[in-house]
């Protein structure tokens, strides 16, 4: 939060260090949200079932998690409203009246704010781990084969903006304007984007629910291709929180005690294999329910 504070602070100029403030300030919020879990997982009521909460207040993250994916989404789309600003104020005869909104920002400024705002993303990721349970809920393909640190959507673009704006006090003051307007805009889009992505997979982790529907078909569509199964009469996925999600499925099915055995060993094994690179991967694990009705005709 101190960086954050610091790299608003020395901002003045720069388009391009307001919206990494803003980024930081989101690290340094789940980084508290982390501390907060890890004490109270200490606890044993954070675990335990109730009839209240029936699993446990570990769902109390994720409504946190939502929270803020919320104040990401509103922050990014705060930020584009200033682009346009800036962007409409540059413009005919209001130029002269805001010429001192375009200072250049210092040299040594944009070098103290982007080392420490990269010096503070690496120590919550690798040092403290931060982000490692809501960073599997917005998981990108294109960079899940980069190293953990980058791997995470929110680390990578804190980093890589933070080194791209170590090249602004190299540019012309013209290059500088549109390049730092630049940057800033990708940072605000890259926000509302990640912003929005979490609201819709942690909405469907409140909702109970599961967001990723080819997968389950596939694997309804492998159960059902099954010599012993006639026919499937109730489906359920859902995610309860980082770390649980539950399928439920009632079959009709026919055969040997063996072979119904078999199947619900293959039922559960599909599941697993096939969601356990979803959102729910990772650390999380799947409790699969079968049901099996015997159809004798």
């Amino acid at each position: 939060m101190a960086v954050a504070a610091y790299t608003l602070w020395s901002a003045e100029g720069s388009l391009a260090l307001t919206a990494l403030s803003h980024l930081i300030l989101f690290d340094s919020l789940g980084a508290m949200l982390c501390v907060a879990v890890d004490i109270l997982g200490n606890f044993e009521v954070w675990k335990r079932s109730s009839i209240r909460h029936p699993f446990g207040l570990e769902r109390a993250e994720v409504l946190a998690g939502f929270a803020m994916s919320v104040l990401l989404a509103f922050m990014g789309l705060d930020l584009i409203s200033h682009n346009l600003q800036h962007i409409l104020e540059g413009l005919g005869e209001h130029e002269a009246h805001h010429a001192h909104d375009h200072d250049r920002i210092s040299a040594g400024e944009v070098d103290s704010a982007a080392l420490l705002a990269v010096g503070a993303t690496l120590i919550s990721a690798l040092g403290l781990k931060n982000h490692a349970r809501i960073g599997k809920a917005m998981r990108f393909a294109y960079i899940e084969s980069l190293p953990s640190v980058l791997g995470n959507p929110s680390h990578f673009l804190t980093i890589s903006c933070s080194l791209i704006m170590l090249l602004l006090p190299l540019l012309s003051i013209q290059t500088y304007l549109w390049i730092d307007r630049l940057i800033s805009l990708t940072i605000a889009i890259s926000m509302c984007t990640l912003g929005f992505r979490l609201v819709k997979t942690l909405g469907f982790m409140l909702l109970m629910s599961y967001d990723n529907s080819q997968a389950v078909d596939d694997i309804l569509r492998d159960i059902e291709s099954d010599p012993s199964v006639t026919g499937i009469d109730d489906i359920k996925f859902w995610q309860v929180h980082y770390g649980l999600c539950m399928a439920g499925l009632k079959l009709r099915v026919r055969g040997s005690e063996e072979v119904l055995s078999r199947l619900r060993e293959r039922v559960q094994g599909l599941v697993r294999g096939r969601l356990g690179g979803g959102y729910g991967g990772g650390g999380s694990r799947w409790e699969v329910s079968v049901q099996m009705d015997i159809d004798r005709f």
